[in-house]
This record gives structure tokens, C-alpha cells and sequence, in this order.
């Protein structure tokens, strides 16, 4: 079933790709009404399939249908071999519907822990 029923599209600046980008949860019709100048792509875990092909295949058809072509950031928190993989077998896609794949090479350490940080200015 869809995770997000037909309607007329939402507008944000940031958006949180649910379950960790699950296809069970997000499909074309998320991405279709969820528009956003960016999304949060979270997931490393091949075994579980995250970040989903699915769901990454769902971001491009749902823009596809946007009636602008705004900019949209995608954020993954985390180094894929799904993720670099989708990256390079639809960079020309994703450069036709103006997203831009934001990779990072800052780190945060915080109480002995480091990990990957972006800024986002919105």
C-alpha cells in the first residue's frame, strides 16, 4: 500500500527519509507530494537493503513529475555501496532534474566519538 495517499504536494525544507529508506515505506507517491530542498537519506545496513534502490529510483521518478525544476540536496548520513552505485548509474539523470548528491568530508568529535557532519543553510 502507499505510505502516502494522493494529494495535492507538501512543501519543506528539510525532510527525514522515514525507516531508514525502506521501500516499504517510501515510494514515487512520497516524493511526488513530500517535495523538499532537501532530503536526509539515512542507512548502511546491505543486508536490510538500506538506503533502498527502490527508494532512491522512487526520488527520481517522483521529481521527474514536479511541475519546477527547484534544486533538491540529497544528504546520505552514510557511506553506501547502494548509495555510490545509484550515484553513478544515474548521475546524468539527477544533474537533468537538478539534485545535487551531498557528500561530506567534515567531522564532528564529540566525547571521544567522530563522525560525518554537513552544514546546511536554509
Amino acid at each position: 500500500s502507499t505510505a502516502v495517499p494522493p494529494g495535492p504536494p507538501m512543501y519543506l525544507d528539510l525532510v527525514y527519509i522515514p525507516n531508514h529508506s525502506n521501500r516499504k515505506n517510501v515510494d514515487v507517491e512520497f516524493f511526488k507530494r513530500v517535495r523538499s530542498s532537501y532530503y536526509v537519506v539515512s542507512g548502511n545496513d546491505s543486508a536490510a537493503e538500506e538506503p533502498s534502490r527502490a527508494v532512491l529510483d522512487s526520488l527520481l521518478e517522483g521529481k521527474a513529475q514536479w511541475d519546477s525544476n527547484m534544486q533538491v540536496t540529497l544528504i546520505p548520513t552514510h557511506d553506501s555501496e547502494v548509495m555510490r552505485e545509484w550515484y553513478q548509474e544515474t548521475h546524468e539523470k539527477q544533474q537533468d532534474l537538478n539534485i545535487m548528491v551531498l557528500a561530506s568530508s567534515s567531522t564532528v568529535v564529540m566525547q571521544d566519538e567522530s563522525f560525518p557532519a554537513c552544514k546546511i543553510e536554509l
